[in-house]
């Protein structure tokens, strides 16, 4: 567990979990946000769209989709969306 300063209120801290999460619930070893990232990536939706539905800045999406196409492998959307499409079938 991390512990991590707010910055508010003194003696203030968030704790937060790291590596709780199963395997099972971490398609090709993707994070929560960044499968939810992939599945609308795969759906067809820009950067920018998604941006907007997930309440992200743009750059922030382009970070997740860039560790998306490195833990799948992938150097392009077209081929992460195929690796993604795949998944299932693994």
């Amino acid at each position: 567990m991390r512990r991590i300063p707010t910055g508010g209120r003194r003696g203030l801290e968030v704790r937060l979990r790291t590596g709780s999460i199963p395997s099972l619930a971490r398609p090709l070893g993707l994070s929560l946000r960044e499968a939810e990232i992939m599945t609308l990536i795969a759906d067809g939706h820009s950067n920018r769209e998604i941006a907007a539905q997930l309440v992200l800045a743009e750059k922030t999406v382009k970070n997740h989709v860039n560790r998306i196409y490195a833990k799948l492998g992938a150097q392009s959307r077209a081929a992460a969306i195929t690796r993604w499409g795949d998944r299932d079938a693994t």
